[in-house]
Parts: C-alpha cells; sequence; structure tokens
C-alpha cells in the first residue's frame, strides 16, 4: 500500500510514570511500548501517540489534526489525566466510530462514559506483567482488525448515539488530510532521528541536531512542533549557544508570545553566559512573571541564574545579594506550588549555603520548615521508586542534608538507571557542591565528597563557553 494512503492508529495516553487514584505508580510509556506497539506492528498502518506540550502550546493544532484525520484512535483513561479526556471528548465529537478506549482492571470509570465498551488490561502494583502485554496485545489486535475491516457499522460515540441526527463528523478535503498525515509522518519521523543524534558521541549530538534544523526551514505554525523537539534536544545536548540562534531565529509571534519557549530561551542564556545574556534572562523571566504571577519553572529559573552568579562572585557584597536573591527566587517557587521539587531542594541547599555564610541560626526556622513540606512531597511521590530523574535527584540531595546514607545511596544508584544528561548530572553536582561548601556539622563529609567524585568520574568535559559576563550584584 502506498505509505500516504495508510491508515492512521493514533493513541492518546499520559507520559512517563503517573500516579492513579490510590498512589500506584504506573509507566505509561512501557504500556504504550509492550502493549500497544506490538498490537500495531503487523497491520499496515502509520501509529502516532499524542505528545507532550513540550512547546507550551503550540502542539494544540496537530492534536486536532489527528483527532479529525485519524481512522482509528486509541484512548487509555486508566487515570484521569485532563488531557486525554479533552482529546476523547474531541474525537467522540467529530467520529461516530472506531474510538478505542482502553484502561486497566479496577479503574473508577466517569459516569460519561462508564457504559461504554473498552479493552482492559491487568496491572500488578503499576506494572504490565509479560502475560498482560500479551493479552493487551491480542485484544488491541482484534479491535483494530475489527475497524479496519469496517466490520463493526454501530456508533462508538455517545453524542452520534444519542443524537441519531447529528451530523458532526468533519469531511476535510483530501488535499487538507493528505497534508495532515504527511506532517505526522513528518514529525514521528524528526523525533526518532533526534533520539538517534543524543547517543552519539561528543561534538556529534550537535551537529546532528543542527542538520535536523536547517532541514525544518523557517519555523511556523505547521513545524513549530518539530521546532519544539529540536530546542528540546539542543537543551539536552548542552547547545547552548546553537540553543538560543535556533529559538530567536523564530518568529516573534511565535516566540514572544509562548512562555515555555521564553523560559527556556532564559535558561539557555544562563548556562551560555556570555556578555549580556544573564541580564537579558532575568528581564525575560521577571517580565512573564509580571504577566502572570509566580509559578515554579520561572521563579526556579530566576533562583538558578542567581545561584550561579552566587558561585561566581568574588566579594562579600556580590556574594551575599546573588546568595539572597536566590532563596527569595526559589522560595517564591516553592510556595507558588510546594509539590514542585525543584524549588524546594533548591531552596533547602541555598538556605543551607546561607547558613555557612550567617550562622546557622540565621536560616535554622526556615530550613526547618522548607525541609518538612519537601520530605512530605517527596513521600506522596514514593520517589525512590520514581523512574523521573529530577525526583531521584532530589530524594538524594534531601537525604544528604538529612544525613541519610542508605537512602541516598540507594538514590544514587537509582538515579544512574534513568539516563540521565550530562545536563542533569552537573546540576545535581553543583548542588552536592554547595552542600559540600556549607561544611554543614550534621552531614558527613567523607560520605559526601565520595558522592561527589562518583558524578565527577561520570561527567564529560564542560562545552566551551564565551568570555563571561561581568559579575554584578542584584540591585
Amino acid at each position: 500500500m502506498n505509505a500516504s494512503l495508510r491508515p492512521m492508529v493514533f493513541v492518546a495516553m499520559p507520559f512517563g510514570k503517573k500516579k492513579d487514584a490510590s498512589g500506584v505508580e504506573i509507566d505509561f510509556d512501557a504500556i504504550y511500548r509492550d502493549g500497544i506497539q506490538p498490537a500495531v506492528a503487523g497491520l499496515d498502518v502509520d501509529l502516532i501517540r499524542a505528545d507532550e506540550e513540550r512547546g507550551g502550546g503550540i502542539v494544540h493544532l496537530p492534536m486536532f489534526e489527528r483527532l479529525l484525520i485519524a481512522e482509528i484512535a486509541i484512548v487509555d483513561v486508566t487515570i484521569e489525566n485532563a488531557n486525554v479526556f479533552y482529546e476523547l471528548g474531541v474525537r467522540h465529537a467529530a467520529r461516530p466510530r472506531s474510538t478505542i478506549i482502553m484502561r486497566a482492571h479496577g479503574t473508577q470509570m466517569p459516569f460519561d462514559i462508564k457504559l461504554i465498551r473498552a479493552v482492559i488490561y491487568t496491572l500488578e502494583k503499576g506494572v504490565l506483567t509479560a502475560q498482560s502485554a500479551k493479552d493487551l496485545n491480542a485484544a488491541l489486535a482484534g479491535q483494530l482488525a475489527d475497524a479496519l475491516r469496517e466490520r463493526d457499522e454501530k456508533s462508538d460515540s455517545p453524542l452520534f448515539q444519542l443524537i441519531p441526527e447529528y451530523k458532526g463528523m468533519i469531511e476535510l478535503p483530501h488535499a487538507v488530510t493528505e497534508n495532515f498525515r504527511d506532517r505526522a509522518k513528518m514529525v514521528n519521523g524528526i523525533r526518532e532521528r533526534l533520539v538517534a543524534a543524543g547517543s552519539l558521541g561528543p561534538g556529534q549530538t550537535v551537529k546532528a541536531i543542527d542538520a535536523i534544523a536547517k532541514e525544518l526551514g523557517p519555523i511556523t505554525s505547521v513545524n513549530a512542533e518539530s521546532a519544539a523537539d529540536v530546542m528540546i534536544a539542543y537543551r539536552d545536548a548542552e547547545g547552548y549557544n546553537e540553543m538560543i540562534e535556533f529559538i530567536e531565529a523564530m518568529p516573534e509571534s511565535l516566540r514572544e508570545h509562548n512562555q515555555v519557549m521564553r523560559e527556556q530561551l532564559a535558561l539557555a542564556l544562563n548556562r551560555r553566559n556570555a556578555t549580556g545574556d544573564r541580564e537579558r534572562a532575568i528581564d525575560i523571566l521577571t517580565a512573564i512573571v509580571k504577566e502572570r504571577g509566580d509559578n515554579p519553572e520561572t521563579c526556579g529559573i530566576l533562583g538558578r541564574i542567581y545561584k550561579d552568579r552566587y558561585e561566581e562572585a568574588k566579594d562579600e557584597f556580590a556574594i551575599d545579594g546573588f546568595l539572597q536573591a536566590s532563596i527569595d527566587w526559589y522560595s517564591r517557587g516553592f510556595t507558588a506550588d510546594p509539590r514542585d521539587f525543584y524549588p524546594g531542594i533548591n531552596l533547602l541547599t541555598m538556605l543551607a549555603a546561607k547558613g555557612a555564610l550567617k550562622g546557622a541560626a540565621t536560616v535554622e526556622e526556615q530550613m526547618r520548615r522548607t525541609a518538612a513540606v519537601l520530605s512530605f512531597a517527596l513521600a506522596r511521590q514514593d520517589a525512590i521508586r520514581s523512574r523521573d530523574y529530577w525526583t531521584v535527584a532530589t530524594l538524594l540531595e534531601a537525604s544528604v542534608h538529612d544525613n541519610d546514607w542508605p537512602t541516598a545511596n540507594s538514590a544514587m544508584g537509582v538515579l544512574l538507571t534513568t539516563e540521565p544528561t550530562p545536563q542533569q548530572l552537573r546540576t545535581t553536582r553543583k548542588n552536592l557542591g554547595i552542600i559540600a561548601k556549607a561544611k554543614l556539622p550534621y552531614v558527613d563529609a567523607e560520605r559526601l565528597d565520595r558522592l561527589i567524585a562518583a558524578f565527577d568520574s561520570r561527567l564529560p568535559p564542560e562545552p566551551p563557553k564565551p568570555p563571561p559576563a561581568s559579575q554584578q550584584p542584584p540591585g
């Protein structure tokens, strides 16, 4: 069959590891890999998965396109994920049939879709076992075969079932649907190439990303989804100069009205740290706060900028000013959402640095409050079982603060299985260095030094940087 004429199977489901209503963590990437992909492997179709909104809303258009044109949609409703249910609603309004709902056994279904037939799979403590995967493969393969042969002429959309006169199905012109299909396949192909580029040796990854970026041409709403993927690939490869140039080449309408793009640009400017970069990054981020209020991501990046300035400062006034500015921004980010680990653990570490500088009594109460909230959040997440780097890294750093070395060592073992990027390892290594420099009396310095050495042994050399900006204390 001509590739452009193959039916499209669109999958809407959560990404990564998410907790169900009972608190059990489920690896939805594993369910996609082991439960869905094998069921589709023998069919002459294009399989497309709804991607995370890494571009901060710029992928809405592709999502609508794929929900409208896909011959078949598979929707996993195991947890109450707002994005997935929204996508299911759009699909049910647009297509009368060939929407396959799947869910884990024991899931409490919302009333509106409780009576709809679903493919049910079994999880054991959140894990799709080998046998459960085979059962799910077989069940999905049967449903897909029926849908492709159009055996079932009945509507599976409640809207079409309940309102026979409803004619909501959208018939798009052939040229439009072909364009949508080509775009979806292009995005998948670029994503696969970016993943492959990330596994190349030092110096080769950024070159491979450059080649993909050039192929995209001018960035518009048509290729904005792939542009977001390229941006993140540059960041993970520590290609900050290339990342900045790539974002700055985007149309102002796309860049300036997208919070995620602006935050990522500020992050890259801080990491590159050429003359004027950090001042510009601060301007970008404080403008976001002024427009939209405090949030963990924006405030956290601001905290990181001032943390870097604190580490590089030479005189006591700059050291004190940058340290306090870092504490203030991390505190604002953690207060905005105490469930977010990033500003919380960094706040704790910077408070420790202030305690070493000004005396422990000056920050003792704030450290105790911060540690209590952070510990509660980590316990709720069952952090040691997570596969998310930042969750495990937070547990590692928090355990160092607690002088809990059995947990710290366990977290280090888990952390290394998450396939961390150099940028992630470098960030955690710097935080551990700040804790070591603070010389906290209740932290085993020898054990901490060994932990830092373990990070150093795994880190590649830092990428070359432009001449550093001049340092000025925050006004």
